[in-house]
């Protein structure tokens, strides 16, 4: 998916054939196991599977593509000297256009290796940005407790 591209699902665009946008979300779902890099991707596009249209599987075949011209990467984990626990932690507000809730996430890195890390909707709809914030540092505190 491009950054900053924003998927709604009413759209005036043309729409595909269901079957074959939930195959293909189906199995980057499945590659979502070793490829965590591409999770927030496919789980957005999953959002989508009742209203699929052109521009959805445009963004899929996009992941796609990024995956074709990523799999020589991979991650390189070295030994760290001290072991200190990192929390980082963000949100949006009002992300979905749909139903305007908010999306927050975290990761908590420790020595040199993230050990957790999430990325989902919250389940209310905020009045102000300081209130999505709150919400996702009480997540965030919640699971480094």
């Amino acid at each position: 998916m491009a950054v900053g591209m924003k998927l709604l699902s009413e759209e005036d665009h043309e729409s595909v054939c269901e079957t074959d946008y939930r195959s293909l979300v189906g199995c980057l779902l499945y590659l979502t196991a070793t490829r965590p890099d591409i999770l927030f991707a496919v789980s957005m596009l999953s959002r989508f599977m009742h209203c699929c249209n052109q521009q959805h599987y445009k963004a899929g075949k996009r992941v796609l593509r990024y995956i074709k011209g990523t799999l020589s990467h991979g991650i390189h984990f070295s030994r760290a000297e001290e072991l200190k626990l990192i929390g980082y932690t963000d949100s949006n507000w009002a992300g979905s256009k749909d139903d305007m809730k908010s999306t927050s996430g975290y990761s908590f890195i420790l020595g040199s290796a993230m050990i957790c890390w999430s990325s989902r909707k919250q389940k209310m709809v905020a009045q102000s940005t300081a209130e999505v914030e709150y919400v996702a540092a009480a997540n965030a505190v919640n699971q480094a407790m």
